[in-house]
Formats: structure tokens, sequence, C-alpha cells
């Protein structure tokens, strides 16, 4: 096996504390928590201790060791694009926490100067992109079971009046930021990898403290011809499906911890006939056929979500290639900002 990753980890809130360092325990035998950087001495020094690694207060301080390979940045979202730029050009590899900047803008100018540097410099933290479920709907959807997929809906619910710094704008604040590039992420993915259309957009402020939306509603026509809508609504007492899919011979439907499907058994003709405007039929307001289904459910409770890691670990030590490519990550940004400037925020 390769010599480890030396990893320095700037910001040691909820992110880089209560998510990376849980996540690195899987890799302890690839990856070194070699340094640790945050404005809290408290929070620095006790992960130092913790995991045996240098603590820093002054990022500038730590980029200068040179023993240091990757830094992940975890700070604030307002502060991603301007920490992730000082780590590329001290000559570093970054793994930077979604969103990767606040504007499509900023997120332009920092993968177009990584790109320049010649090699994978930039990975970006799309991990929900390797959550088990997603992946299992994918693999559905892929067999063909549910026939040509036409409608995707992503909904992520909660119910929470949030107070913390994600309710301000000014340090890149709001579900947009926050749940969004996950969301927007797997929705690109449904889409074909991009989108022709934004059919519509809302944003609106229900519960939470501050200035951004905690409601969110999008359509986008993807360029393989799928409407794909996303929902992420932090005011909603019960929580609906995570994915419903919507296909021309069967239906899935996520029930928490199985996926449920009911499809037409393969082989099985669909009758579609002739329309007859003089029918006087008495069934109801339509024909079914006599058709064969198919019911199952397949188990989706695991939600592993640590694999980031290893495939950063994977592309700084064995030159394999990040799956998350940098236009991928681009275009999530590109769709934020277009749900943003094609929305108004409703405040209630």
């Amino acid at each position: 096996m390769a010599d480890k990753m030396k990893l320095g980890i700037l910001g040691l809130g909820r992110a880089g504390k209560g998510m990376h360092l849980p996540e690195l325990k899987n890799f302890a035998d690839k990856i070194e928590i070699y340094a640790v950087c945050d404005l809290i001495e408290e929070r620095r020094n006790e992960v130092a201790e913790k995991y045996g690694c240098k603590a820093y207060a002054d990022y500038t301080e730590m980029l200068k060791d040179p023993e240091i390979e990757v830094v992940s940045v975890a700070t604030l979202s307002c502060d991603h694009y301007e920490h992730a730029m000082m780590a590329l050009k001290a000559g570093k590899k970054v793994f930077v926490e979604k969103p990767m900047c606040t504007t499509f803008e900023d997120a332009r100018k920092l993968v177009e100067y990584a790109k320049s540097l010649g090699e994978e410099k930039l990975f970006v933290r799309h991990n929900r992109r390797f959550e088990k479920l997603f992946m299992k709907v994918e693999e559905i959807i892929n067999s063909g079971v549910l026939g040509d997929v036409y409608m995707v809906k992503l909904t992520r619910n909660g119910f929470q009046f949030r107070n913390d710094w994600q309710t301000l704008e000014q340090y890149g604040g709001g579900q947009l930021l926050n749940w969004g590039p996950h969301v927007v992420d797997q929705a690109l993915r449904f889409c074909g990898g991009t989108y022709e259309k934004l059919e519509c957009a809302d944003r609106r402020l229900v519960n939470a403290s501050g200035n951004c939306e905690d409601v969110i509603k999008a359509t986008f026509r993807g360029t393989n011809g799928r409407l794909v809508d996303i929902e992420l609504n932090m005011a909603s007492a019960i929580n609906g499906p995570i994915y419903t899919v919507y296909g021309t011979r069967g239906t899935l439907i996520d029930e928490g911890t199985t996926l449920k499907l009911k499809y037409i058994k393969p082989g099985v003709e669909k009758e579609r006939r002739e329309p007859n405007p003089n029918s006087a039929e008495m069934t109801g307001f339509g024909y079914s056929g006599n058709l064969e289904w198919i019911e199952e459910t397949v188990d989706a409770s695991d939600y592993y979500l640590s694999e980031t890691y290893n495939y950063v670990y994977e592309s700084v030590k064995e030159g394999k290639p990040y799956p998350v490519t940098l236009d991928q990550a681009l275009e999530v940004m590109r769709a934020i900002d277009d749900i943003k400037a094609n929305s108004q925020l409703i405040k209630y």
C-alpha cells in the first residue's frame, strides 16, 4: 500500500469536526490527520490531543507545512473560495466542502485555476452522490424495469427553527447552498448530466431566522427529456419520500428504509386502444388492461456516506480519477445560481 495521505483540516465546526473526523476513522490505514486549524483554541487543542496531530491558529502557517498533501476546507460557505484558492496557490491539493463557492462565477474562477495546474488538484465533496440509497435508485432506473423514466421527484423534508450562520446570506447561508448542492447534484445525474431548461423556481422563508430561504422548489427539464423536480422543505411537519420515480412501465417510491416498486412484468406489452368518443363502457374513466404486475421491496437502509475520502486518497496516491469531475461540480453551481436568479424570496 502507498504511504498514508497527510491531511490538514481547516475548520472544526459542524462539518470539520462533526462529519469529516468521524468519516476519517474508516480510513485510518490510508489517511493521517496530520494537522488541524481553527480560530477557536479549545476546538483545535481538543482535536490535536485526541488525534496526536499539529494544531494551527493561523491558516497561512498551516499552508507552509511541507508535509501536508491535502487540505480539507470545512469553513463557512462564504470562505470556501478564498480558502480553497489559498491552498491551491500554496501547492496543496484541496478537498472542499459543498458548496464549493457561493456563486457560479467564483466557482468558475476556482475551477479554471485548478485546471491550469495540469493535474487533479481540486476535489468537491458531493458525498451524497455515493449515498447507497441514491445509487440503488440509479441502479433500478438503469435496469429498465420501470421502462422509460419520464419524471423524478427528490424531496428532503424536516421541521426546524434554525438560527445559526446558515440562516444568514452574508455567510452563504440558506438551504439553496446547504442541502441544495446535494440535491441538485443528484438531480443533474437524473437529468442526464445537465438540463435544457429550469421550468420553475421558488424560494420561501417560513421557519428559520435570518434572511435566507428554508423552502425551495425547482423543476428541471433534463437533456434526456426527463422532468426532475426538487423540493427542500425545512417547514414540513410530515416527511415525504425522498425519491419518487415514474416510468412508462412502473413506479418507484422511497419508504424510508425500503424502496417500493410496482411495474409491469417484463415481456408483457401494454395495451393502448384506439380512441372511441362514443364508448359507453362503465369502466370508470380509464382502462388499465389485463396486465400482470410485479411488486417488490428493496432494502435501502444503508446510508453510508464516507466513501468520498477514499476517492480522494485513490486520486492522490494511486492516480485514479476522482468520480465527481470539476465540470460536474461547476454545473451544480450554475443550476443553483439559475434557481436564485429566477426566484424571489417570499417571507412569512
